[in-house]
């Protein structure tokens, strides 16, 4: 049984975040972008473009990691979720699949604390009710079975997103 303490969600500023980890909703190039993606890659400094990119964008459904330069997270991960196109093109396992691999990537560089952003839910489209759903589950399932991360921050900055997923969260 998943302790119920490891997950808590916010509302905040994921870039002002000191934790081991923020996940960056990231574009297939992973050379930044509008809405969370934009806001990180400026907080970190022209360092995490180069860094990007050296790693040759990302598949969607994946994740790469970098140092988190200026930002005061030690790493960034980069998560690719799955534009929105209704649903029957593996958007829901993609999502999936992005939230997973951020563990996995956060659990193999020791990190203890990590933040989520709405991975997919911007311009992306996912609807957010089916977005938050998944990316609980997904999280809560991966802690039953492993030590770290220790705790999982969901960082919603609207107030819709903060509701939606403490609602989900407390099911």
């Amino acid at each position: 049984m998943m302790d119920a303490n490891r997950i808590e969600v916010i509302q905040a500023d994921i870039t002002r975040l000191q934790v081991d980890a923020i996940v960056n909703a990231a574009n297939r190039s992973l050379l930044g972008g509008g809405g969370v993606d934009g806001a990180i890659h400026r907080a970190a400094g022209p360092e995490l473009l180069e860094a990007t990119r050296k790693l040759n964008g990302c598949e969607t459904g994946s994740a790469k990691i970098t140092s988190g330069f200026r930002l005061p997270a030690k790493y960034v991960i980069h998560a690719v979720g799955p534009i929105w196109k209704g649903g029957d093109r593996n958007e829901p396992e993609l999502l999936k699949k992005a939230y997973m691999t951020s563990l996995e990537l956060a659990e193999k560089n020791n990190c203890k604390t990590i933040a989520f952003p709405n991975i997919s839910t911007g311009v992306y489209g996912f609807p957010k009710e089916k977005a938050a759903d998944i990316a609980i589950d997904t999280v809560k399932k991966f802690l039953e079975i492993h030590h770290l991360p220790e705790k999982v921050f969901f960082v919603c900055f609207d107030n819709e997103n903060y509701k939606l997923y403490r609602t989900i969260l407390n099911k």
